[in-house]
């Protein structure tokens, strides 16, 4: 399976089990885009994230540690 930007729940996911005990709201967004992009299964243009990608990554990584 291949990650894309659009995959903001999925891309949350893997992060809060690559990264646990992280608080999503304290991850600076240039340290969030890379670490999304060192997701062995993300495979999207770099280039075509933009800051409402990573607020909705984001979102949804606050929402997985609710």
């Amino acid at each position: 399976m291949s990650l894309k930007w659009t995959d903001s729940r999925e891309i949350a996911i893997e992060l809060s089990e690559l990264y646990p005990g992280t608080d999503p709201k304290l991850i600076l967004f240039t340290d969030l885009r890379q670490w999304i992009l060192d997701l062995e299964e993300f495979d999207d243009d770099p280039n075509h994230c933009s800051e409402r990608v990573l607020e909705a990554v984001q979102m949804c990584w606050m929402e997985e540690e609710d």
